[in-house]
């Protein structure tokens, strides 16, 4: 197995012992009984001692008299954690390695990808006392490793406070001048838990359920679907999944809502949460979406991924620079209410624990001098208007507008940006932001407003420094525009939900998505088009036509055998009544995702060569095969001659021209057609 395989693979089952030898009828229902007495939760949970450090041989053992952290000794794995009753929350039947770990997915340039599970060869006690322990796992690189690992000097670090019902664990990532170049495609945090008694998966309000099993994606008990993470379960130990899909992907979030996420037991009740306080140190900006829980049951905290982003992702260092970066700290929290029968409250005391640590960002207590305390950060307010005179003749309040800070780049490249840290806030009703606690530094300050096509960046370097308050006063946006709407197609908020998404086939179906807000989560919706438009493709007429009805979330290749397909030509159908010679119109598209895409645009001419417009190959993202409504933000503004135009019908045709598999599609945004601004 390569070691992409083996990342993509990771929730794979686990072979050593079937759910049967561990006996199906444990899984709960909807009440199953609870495991610990009442009396005795409340005596454990009441006896907050002080944190206790065991250094043995090979392992290191950190007790606060609520659990009990174990790691290997000095490669810093987590091989156990004890709560409530629970010898082992973590997986018992993998080996020490495969339980908790820190890993990363890099290469050389060009070459293949390699997975590593970061194993630390030096251990050190950085803090020890009766309220706080603080260890450290380093592994220091030299030249003698070229090629085999990762370029980095890595320094693991595990937090554990006193009556804190659960563990911190941060990084420091080094890449020093002068050696070698390297590509960074993932790192993260992983955790597996036990399958005998986590099945309940929680990641939002309404995205929670009892899960698959990891035995249910063996061959026997499934069968793999055309993307290779799904799976139809086609066999499931629990015979109330049969028929459903799985897949990771499904579970997806945008970074900003990625707050809280784990697994439950009812017997003994635990909840096992991975909770995420900050932003900062991942990349890609608040909309990048990221895998959170899945089956496993395993549970990641993701810093660094291509997901729905591809290549353009990746941090690629070149010609020895250098880079260091801190990750985290992410907070792994333990729960266990007094009613364990119902996965509700377990969720509920998550969250407010995830929002006590939000409010506690940026965290006092990390010892190391990379990561910066409040006091050593600054902070930039201001006011954000929008200027669109074809709108508003007056300056209009950028309400609920993305407003960030980022390393300095061009207008939208925060969404690109994969090696420094960024910070965002959204503005209030009436355009007002503050973006707090902001490590020094140099930025450039970015923002998006929805409603509103294109990003906005302030033209000037911000150089923040510890304890400084910038007011940046008034800014305004000038989003593109040359002249009147005449007319417009979608949301310009960089999605395609506003579109029609369908019901999947019945074959593919993931209940927990029936009836559901993101119902473009279901598998093999992209199959779905063909279904709809079997004999020509989606033509859409202005003023008559509904895109919330009638235009496909996504445009892709139609199937025309077994492994081969064919490009798809949507059609605008629209009037000009009268054609302005002297001016230049424009079309103003939007695409909220793309994945081995070209889109060609012709006007009233379906043959023309060359076509008016094309973007030629772009995007990567993979949205589409991932259900995940977007991925990179693309903006094309099309300068359209009048000769172009016809008096009375006009007809755009949009050719997905890139027809090599059905994932290749592109999912639009928004489209406007705009006048001459004379108009």
């Amino acid at each position: 197995m390569s070691s992409n395989q083996k990342l993509e693979d990771d929730a794979s089952p686990y072979l050593h012992q079937t759910i049967e030898q561990l006996g199906f009828q444990d899984i709960p229902a909807l009440f199953p009984e609870q495991g610990i007495k009442d009396s005795e939760r409340e005596s454990h949970t009441m006896a907050i001692i002080g944190v206790s450090i065991q250094v043995q041989d090979g392992h290191v053992v950190i007790d606060n008299g609520i659990l009990q952290l174990t790691l290997s000794n000095p490669g810093g794995l987590v091989t156990g954690l004890r709560y409530m009753g629970m010898d082992n929350v973590l997986e018992v039947l993998n080996d020490e390695g495969n339980r908790g770990y820190w890993d990363v997915v890099w290469s050389e340039p060009q070459g293949p990808g390699i997975f590593d599970v970061i194993q630390g060869t030096q251990f050190e006690i950085i803090y020890e006392d009766e309220n706080q322990v603080e260890v450290s796992f380093t592994r220091k690189w030299d030249p003698s490793f070229q090629g085999k690992l990762v370029p980095l000097n890595i320094d693991k670090r595990f937090v554990v406070l006193r009556g804190t019902s659960g563990f911190y664990t941060y990084a420091i990532y080094e890449h020093q001048a002068g050696w070698p170049d390297f590509d960074l495609g993932e790192t993260r945090v992983a955790f597996k838990l036990r399958k005998d008694k986590f099945y309940y998966m929680a990641i939002a309000d309404d995205r929670q359920r009892i899960m698959p099993m990891p035995d249910d994606r063996t061959p026997q008990r499934s069968q793999q679907l055309a993307y290779p993470e799904a799976v139809l379960l086609t066999n499931p130990i629990n015979p109330d999944l049969k028929g459903e899909v799985d897949d990771k992907y499904q579970y997806s979030c945008e970074n900003k809502d990625i707050k809280v996420h784990g697994w439950i037991s009812f017997k003994p009740p635990v909840g096992f949460w991975q909770i995420t306080p900050s932003d900062e140190f991942r990349t890609g900006g608040p909309v990048k979406q990221n895998l959170t829980s899945h089956v496993g049951p395993t549970t990641l905290a993701m810093f660094f991924s291509a997901h729905y982003a591809g290549d353009d992702l990746v941090p690629r260092f070149r010609n020895g620079e250098y880079w260091k970066k801190v990750f985290g700290p992410v907070f792994i929290y333990l729960n266990s209410p007094l009613d364990g029968t119902d996965p509700q409250p377990f969720w509920e005391d998550a969250k407010s624990q995830a929002s006590i640590e939000v409010a506690s960002w940026p965290y006092v207590f990390p010892v190391s001098e990379d990561f910066q305390k409040s006091e050593q950060r600054g902070s930039v307010t201001g006011r954000l208007l929008v200027r669109d005179r074809f709108i508003d003749e007056n300056d209009v309040y950028a309400n609920a507008a993305f407003v960030g800070m980022a390393l300095p780049g061009e207008a939208g490249s925060w969404q690109r940006e994969s090696k420094g840290y960024q910070f965002w806030t959204r503005t209030d009703d009436v355009g007002n932001f503050s973006i707090t606690n902001v490590r020094t530094g140099d930025y450039n300050l970015y923002a998006w407003v929805p409603g509103f096509i294109g990003d906005y960046k302030l033209d000037m370097t911000i150089t923040v420094t510890s304890g400084s308050q910038i007011d940046l006063g008034d800014l305004v946006y000038e989003p593109p525009r040359d002249g009147p709407t005449l007319w417009e197609i979608g949301i310009p908020d960089r999605s395609a939900a506003e579109f029609f998404a369908p019901d999947p086939n019945p074959k593919y179906v993931n209940r927990l998505y029936v009836d559901h807000p993101d119902r473009f989560r279901q598998y093999g919706l992209w199959e779905r088009y063909a279904d709809l438009y079997s004999d020509s493709d989606l033509i859409y007429t202005v003023g008559v036509s509904d895109y919330t009805k009638d235009w496909f979330f996504a445009q892709v290749t139609r199937k025309t055998g077994d492994k081969s397909y064919q490009a798809t030509t949507w059609q605008i159908k629209f009037q000009v009544d009268d054609i302005d010679q002297t001016g230049i119109y424009k079309l103003r598209v939007a695409l909220a995702s793309a994945t081995l895409s070209e889109l060609q645009i012709r006007f009233n001419d379906s043959t023309a060569s060359p076509p008016h417009f094309t973007t030629k190959l772009i995007g990567r993202d993979n949205a589409i095969a991932r259900h995940g409504i977007h991925g990179l933000y693309w903006l094309f503004n099309i300068d359209v001659k009048s000769e172009w135009l016809l008096q009375g019908d006009n007809t755009i045709y949009l050719t997905q021209a890139r027809s090599q598999s059905p994932f290749q599609g592109i999912m639009y945004d928004y489209i406007r057609m705009e006048g001459p601004p004379g108009q």
